[in-house]
Formats: structure tokens, C-alpha cells, sequence
């Protein structure tokens, strides 16, 4: 096929997903939003009778929620982090998943902002922990890192928007001149008067290698600080210096895994697997692996350090994460994270795209066990025996969990129908 026929056909597949949607697409946007409506109506019955409803317990405070905040915050922080760095090293393979990751970014972002709000209980008085002047004489504790979440994660959905906005603008122009009427003038606004000449791309060129070298530091920074609302504490299991890396690697994998689980679906619903090829998934499914290995090295540096250290409640924390009321739990996460993705070693199963979409799945369902075993294991038994205790969850915070994974897919549905779900000037470059 020649470049006109490619870019030609590669517009009319591209503008033919954003245009009236099928029974399989309103099929799947009920069925999302059904699970979004049951956890909002189960955070309202929370909110009502109180936070007794979600299963915490003293001395577990922190459980099915803030595990769930950490786990969107860790997809949102691979999801632009996989477009920028693949877009710094030149991957040719990029631009199959790039949009998707940036989108998954964005979405999982505002998935994980509520999970703080579900956590307080008392909604209402969320602007407390906001630092502005205020007759109340409160100031918030700048020393504390859930302090240091909100400056962080506020500032990476910044970015993170803006570089997903940027990349957008060229596409937006096509997409105005392929529509008429309201949306004509819609994408036409977001286009920002884009017409494509030398001196528009030229600056284009420069934003953008400027925002893709600005959010990858910002990336692994911000995950830091979210590794440290338990690092700087010193519960057993989380005073130790290895989160911040560890989180950012965990980040990387669960976010690759999320890119995989929600491109797999639409390349085949969309029919666009003339440009999502084995190949591309090939590629991919290499950085799932890269970044299993090293959550692997993690888990064992984690178990080394304890035993090492020589400290008893340090060792007795990881002995109950193995054999103790979650360890279930723990050999799940085993399986999921660290066998699992070592059958990607073989070539054949690396492009084999059902088995990889099995395999994030795992991934997926691994890494928030990961997530509740670092943080229930170790509040569930802390220094004091007198102070033990076990968290079971309930109807209510398990519900508001999946409806958050409502939440999350139905915004993706939304943006295959809305927006481009390839770059197309990043295609036509690759072919050119």
C-alpha cells in the first residue's frame, strides 16, 4: 500500500470510530456506567450511616480504599510516562498506544482523586486539607507527605493534560475538516487554528519534546512522594528506603498491564489491527517483562533488607504476609507479578495477543493485591500484639472498589467515542 492510500485509509478507520456507536459499544457503556451508579449509591448509604459500613477497624484505618487510591495512582503514573520516555528514545512502536496510554493517564488520575474523598468519610469538610488562608485559623502540616500527595498529584494531572492536549491539536484539525455542523466548530476550537504549516510544526515540535522531557522526572517524583506516605512512617513493612523505587517500577508494570488490557478490546471492537500489529504487541509486552523483573529484584531486595536488618517485628511482618490471616493474598500477588510474566520469554507468547490480555489481567488483579498486602499486612500487625487485629471487607467499600473500575472504563468508552484513538500524524510520519 502506498503512503496516500495509508494515510487516506488510516483517516477514514480512525474518523469511522467516533461515528454513531453500535449495540456491542452501548452494550458495554451500560453495563460500565451500571457499576459506576452501584458504588455511587454505595458511597451515599456510607456517607449516611458512617464508616463503620466500609470494614475499617482499629488498627487497620487504611484498607480497600487508600490500596485503590494507590492503585489508580500508579496507572495514571506509567500512562504518560510509557508516551513520553518511548517518545524521548524515538520507539517506532509508540503510536499504537500512546493516545490510549496518555487518555488511561487522565482517567485514571480523576478515578483515584475520589478515593481520598470516600476515605475522610465526612466529605463535606474536604477544603480542610486545602493550603489557603482562611477564618478558621487552620494551616495544613506542610512536614506531613499526604500534604506533599495533594501538591503532587495536582500537579502531575496538570501535565499530564496538557501533554495529552498537545499531542491531540494536529488530529483535531483532521477531524474538523472531516465533520460538519456543532462539531465541526468544536474540534475546530480545540485545534487552535491549526492549518499544519512549517512554522506551526516547528513550534509543535519544540512543545512537545519540552513536555515529554518535563513529565518523565516529574513521573518518577511524583510516585516518590506517594511511595512516601508510608515510607516516612515507622510501621513495620513500610520505614524503608526501597518504596520509592519499588513504587515507581510497580507503577511502570500495572500501568503497561492497563495499556495492553484497554487497547487488546478496542483494536478488535474499532477493527484496527492494520495498525495495532502482533508486532507492536510484541514490543510492548517486552516492557511488561522488563518491569516484572524488576518488581521481582524488588520484592526480594524487600525480603533481603529485613532479614539483614535483623530486626524481629521487621521479620515478623513478612512471615504473616507469607503464612499469616492474607497470605492467600500474597502468593496470589506472587503468581500474578512474578511467574506469570516470565512466560513472555518465549517470542510466540509475546505476540500472541489473547494470552496477553490474559496476562494483564493477572497483572492488574496482581498489583492491588500488591498494593493491599503492603498496607493491611503491616497495620494489621504492628509493634504492640495488644493492638492486632484483622480487616474483612465488606459489600460496601468492595462495591465502591469495582464501581471505581466503573468509572474508569466508562470515561475510556466515552474518549473512543470523542476524540482520536490513534495519533494520525504520528502514523503518517512513521509511514513517511
Amino acid at each position: 500500500m502506498n503512503e496516500l492510500n495509508y494515510n487516506k485509509d488510516l483517516e477514514t478507520d480512525i474518523l469511522a470510530a467516533m461515528r454513531k456507536p453500535g449495540k456491542a459499544y452501548w452494550f458495554a457503556l451500560g453495563f460500565t456506567s451500571s457499576l459506576f451508579l452501584m458504588g455511587l449509591i454505595l458511597w451515599a448509604y456510607q456517607i449516611k450511616t458512617g464508616m463503620g459500613a466500609a470494614g475499617k477497624n482499629n488498627p487497620v484505618g487504611w484498607a480497600a480504599y487508600i490500596t485503590s487510591f494507590v492503585f489508580w495512582v500508579g496507572i495514571a503514573h506509567s500512562g504518560t510516562l510509557i508516551s513520553a520516555v518511548l517518545f524521548l528514545f524515538r520507539a517506532k512502536f509508540r503510536s499504537s498506544f500512546n493516545r490510549s496510554a496518555e487518555a488511561m493517564t487522565i482517567f485514571a488520575i480523576m478515578t483515584a482523586g475520589l478515593f481520598p474523598l470516600i476515605h475522610l468519610g465526612r466529605v463535606w469538610f474536604f477544603y480542610w486539607l486545602m493550603p489557603y488562608p482562611n477564618q478558621r485559623m487552620l494551616w495544613v502540616n506542610f512536614k506531613s507527605p499526604l500534604i506533599w500527595d495533594v501538591f503532587a498529584v495536582t500537579t502531575y494531572f496538570i501535565v499530564s493534560l496538557i501533554f495529552f492536549y498537545v499531542g491531540m491539536i494536529p488530529d483535531f484539525a483532521i477531524v474538523r475538516r472531516n465533520v460538519s455542523g456543532m462539531r465541526k466548530w468544536v474540534y475546530g476550537a480545540f485545534s487552535l487554528g491549526w492549518t499544519g504549516t512549517a512554522v506551526q510544526w516547528r513550534h509543535y515540535a519544540a512543545l512537545y519534546m519540552f513536555l515529554a522531557a518535563f513529565a518523565t522526572p516529574l513521573v518518577v517524583s511524583v510516585h516518590s512522594v506517594v511511595s512516601w506516605d508510608f515510607a516516612m512512617s515507622i510501621v513495620p513493612g513500610w520505614h524503608t528506603t526501597i518504596f520509592a523505587p519499588y513504587f515507581v517500577a510497580g507503577a511502570i508494570f500495572s500501568g503497561t498491564a492497563m495499556v495492553i488490557t484497554l487497547v487488546v478490546p478496542m483494536r478488535k471492537i474499532i477493527r484496527l489491527e492494520k495498525y495495532i500489529t502482533p508486532g507492536h504487541f510484541e514490543s510492548i509486552a517486552k516492557i511488561l517483562l522488563f518491569t516484572s523483573l524488576i518488581v521481582t529484584y524488588s520484592y526480594v531486595v524487600e525480603l533481603f533488607s529485613a532479614w539483614y536488618s535483623g530486626n524481629e517485628i521487621e521479620l515478623e511482618v513478612f512471615r504473616y504476609r507469607m503464612t499469616g490471616d492474607y497470605c492467600v493474598i500474597y502468593w496470589f500477588m506472587i503468581f500474578c507479578n512474578v511467574l506469570i510474566p516470565l512466560t513472555l520469554f518465549v517470542p510466540a507468547l509475546r505476540r500472541n495477543i489473547k494470552y496477553l490480555f490474559a496476562i494483564s489481567l493477572l497483572v492488574n488483579a496482581g498489583m492491588w493485591c500488591e498494593r493491599f498486602i503492603i498496607i493491611v499486612t503491616s497495620l494489621a500487625r504492628d509493634h504492640d500484639p495488644y493492638t492486632w487485629g484483622i480487616y474483612k471487607p465488606t459489600i460496601v467499600d468492595a462495591g465502591i472498589v469495582i464501581g471505581s473500575f466503573g468509572l474508569f472504563f466508562t470515561l475510556f468508552l466515552l474518549f473512543v467515542k470523542l476524540l482520536p484513538v490513534l495519533s494520525m500524524t504520528e502514523k503518517k510520519e512513521a509511514v513517511e
